[in-house]
């Protein structure tokens, strides 16, 4: 076994499911036995997170993919670049609109993206003001919500003002009437959907591509000079993916998250029985992950083109996705 770079280590997530591999690692000892003191941060937005770990102050981190090319082009004002070589979720994003909305609309649970995209759009060519949120400007939520509105319309895609909230204050915000709708991971469209207050409308993967969400990530210089120890930290969420994807029965997986306060309601097999399924399958679906693909970064470089007003040639696509895809 390679000698570890540094032992104590400080490793950031937002509360969401997708977090869920770090959890269980710790949880488990997964860390522990691979020689590691880590403590594990919660962080209260992508933005504190993201700041915390490009200046150093986390080793590693829960990232949004889009994270990493934004960094490398300096579209997120710091230009401090990041890295990652392991996947914690794929594409596992949903719209929801408020009941209400719902409502006065006509969007039903049987309409497809575009229909509902459609109603929402005549809604705000007429007048209605709704306002939609996402979790972080270069994120596949965003982008998704973007291109939701673009199967009605491009224009107002690509000029409508969408807001930026932390995922776990979603609920809040639609409960108190400051937002009309999100996109965001799980379990916050869940909780807001039992607890009346919103309704999904579209799943990500009926919009966009399947591409990375969640990676885990560190800056180029800190992976560089811990080699042994990014290697470490890998293997031991590895193990723990391994566990989401074979147990037979996630009942201590899904009390960890309650104690984590991510699950924040009652759900089982016999109260909000489906809900609690589809979590069940979410969290599953954690532990098949495919390798970091060149192909994830380029379509969320094509994205930040597209929606952002970012300009890049194929060569500096080509050296920003190598960038993102370290190690």
């Amino acid at each position: 076994m390679h000698t570890l770079e540094k032992t104590d280590i400080q490793l950031g997530y937002i509360p969401l499911l997708d977090c869920v591999a770090i959890l269980w690692a710790q949880h488990q000892g997964y860390f522990k036995a691979q020689g590691l003191n880590v403590t594990l941060v919660k962080e209260a937005s992508w933005a504190s997170l993201r700041d915390r770990l490009a200046f150093g102050i986390l080793d590693a981190a829960h990232c949004l993919s889009a994270m990493l090319p934004a960094a490398a082009t300096g579209n997120d004002h710091l230009g401090i670049p990041l890295q990652t070589s392991l996947v914690l979720s794929t594409n596992r994003a949903f719209i929801s609109l408020s009941q209400k909305l719902c409502y006065e609309l006509s969007i039903s649970a049987q309409d497809s993206p575009a229909e509902s995209a459609k109603k929402a759009v005549y809604a705000i060519k007429n007048g209605t003001k709704i306002q939609l949120a996402h979790v972080f400007k270069q994120s596949i939520h965003h982008y998704c919500l973007r291109e939701w509105l673009a199967l009605a319309d491009e224009d107002i895609a690509t000029n409508y003002s969408l807001s930026t909230l932390p995922p776990p204050y979603m609920v809040d915000a639609i409960s108190a009437q400051l937002i009309d709708g999100f996109c965001v991971g799980e379990p916050w469209n869940i909780q807001a959907q039992i607890q009346g207050y919103s309704r999904v409308i579209a799943d990500s993967k009926q919009i966009i591509p399947e591409v990375a969400d969640k990676v885990l990530a560190t800056t180029q210089e800190w992976a560089k000079q811990h080699p042994n120890t990014l290697k470490a930290i890998k293997a031991a969420i590895q193990l723990a993916q391994h566990d989401l994807k074979s147990l037979d029965c996630l009942d201590q997986v899904w009390q960890m998250l309650e104690c984590s306060d991510i699950i924040r309601f009652k759900c089982s097999p016999l109260v909000h029985v489906d809900q609690f399924y589809t979590i069940q399958n979410i969290i599953r679906s954690f532990g098949t992950q495919n390798a970091v693909k060149a192909s994830d970064f380029e379509w969320i470089i094509q994205q930040m083109c597209k929606w952002d007003g970012l300009e890049l040639d194929q060569t500096q696509m080509k050296h920003i996705i190598a960038q993102c895809a370290g190690g």
